[in-house]
């Protein structure tokens, strides 16, 4: 590979600040702070404010769009429903 165009690739850490879940993945990502692992290897730190343990969309909790107070059957109560016709 030629020398000085590539980005640097490496081991990085990224943590969520929601609920401090971390994982360790490859990336190019440019991180200020470093954490030490349990395993001894100090890695660049990365802070994500929500991850896939936070989003609700994968922890179940988000709320779906017939869920939501009868605002939608109010919306078609008063515009009709004309996807159908």
């Amino acid at each position: 590979m030629k020398e000085g165009i590539h980005p640097n690739y490496r081991d990085v850490v990224f943590q969520d600040l929601s609920n401090g879940f971390q994982f360790v993945t490859r990336s190019c990502v440019a991180a200020r702070d470093t954490i030490t692992l349990d395993d001894g290897r100090t890695l660049p730190l990365y802070k994500l404010d929500t991850s896939s343990e936070s989003h609700p969309f994968y922890t179940g909790t988000q709320k779906s769009v017939n869920d939501m107070g009868g605002r939608v059957d109010k919306f078609f109560k008063k515009f009709g429903k004309t996807a159908g016709k």
